[in-house]
């Protein structure tokens, strides 16, 4: 069986499993705690972030290589990618989402988080092994720290990643103004499939590999944000892709 090494909570890790599932491929999903990350990725043949996919020809270390390998697995009509000047189109897409919206996003609620711990480990600990549960719980702060070094997080800096993730929403607003679809026209591709789990941090869709916080969960600020995400174009865009397009988890855990 495939496996696939994460970080539960992490959109690019969701990337992975979205397409895995969408495919009808069966993995084993390997969860683990933010630092501990490190050590299993690179035991998994990858490099230092997850997620990392295990395949019977080696090991996938990207989230977008990840899902140019399950694409490769489909009949044509079922792939992703597309071909020609579509293709060129959905990579251009992807790699801008992957390069704006996803580290902005993810720096961004990371930041929020910080400030409701209790909550925020809670969901980010789901079916990690226990013992990282209870590291994780013991050594928070210096767990923040390291994050903090990790995703470059310094004083007022998430106010500089919302403007950035806003912008990315309206940019994907204004791609749809013109009455398409989806984002590279008339068919689902990985473009759409990029957007909305990247996206998962400022909407919490109801569906998603891990249970995500409710809203009346959120202090006041994420709550307004998350509420924010919600009423965008682009938010409700992401909603109904995941409500349209991603399949209920279906991993097997570690």
């Amino acid at each position: 069986m495939l496996r696939l090494v994460t970080i539960p909570i992490s959109h690019y890790c969701e990337k992975a499993r979205w397409a895995l599932e969408r495919a009808g491929l069966p993995y084993r999903e390997e969860p683990h705690v933010q630092g501990l990350h490190r050590l299993y990725a690179r035991r998994a043949g990858g490099g230092s972030t997850v997620p990392v996919l295990v395949t019977p020809q080696g090991p996938i270390g990207e989230s977008a290589e990840i899902l140019a390998w399950v694409d490769a697995q489909l009949e044509p009509e079922r792939r992703l990618a597309g071909e020609g000047a579509e293709a060129v189109e959905v990579a251009a897409l992807c790699r801008r989402l992957d390069e704006r919206l996803g580290p902005h996003g993810r720096r961004l609620i990371y930041v929020r988080m910080f400030a409701q711990p209790e909550l925020m480990l809670r969901f980010n600990n789901q079916g990690v092994p226990r013992w990282e549960d209870r590291a994780l719980r013991a050594g928070l702060p210096l767990a923040e720290r390291f994050i903090a070094r990790a995703l470059d997080i310094s004083p007022g800096v998430e106010v500089q990643d919302e403007v950035v993730v806003w912008e990315e929403f309206d940019w994907v607003a204004g791609l749809l103004a013109d009455g398409r679809p989806f984002l590279a026209g008339e068919r689902f591709t990985a473009a759409d499939l990029t957007f909305a789990a990247l996206a998962a941090p400022v909407v919490l869709p109801s569906r998603y590999g891990v249970k995500l916080p409710a809203a009346e969960l959120l202090d006041a600020p994420t709550g307004a944000l998350v509420a924010r995400g919600r009423e965008h174009p682009a938010g409700r865009f992401a909603l109904r892709m995941v409500a349209e397009q991603r399949t209920p988890p279906q991993a097997t855990s570690a």
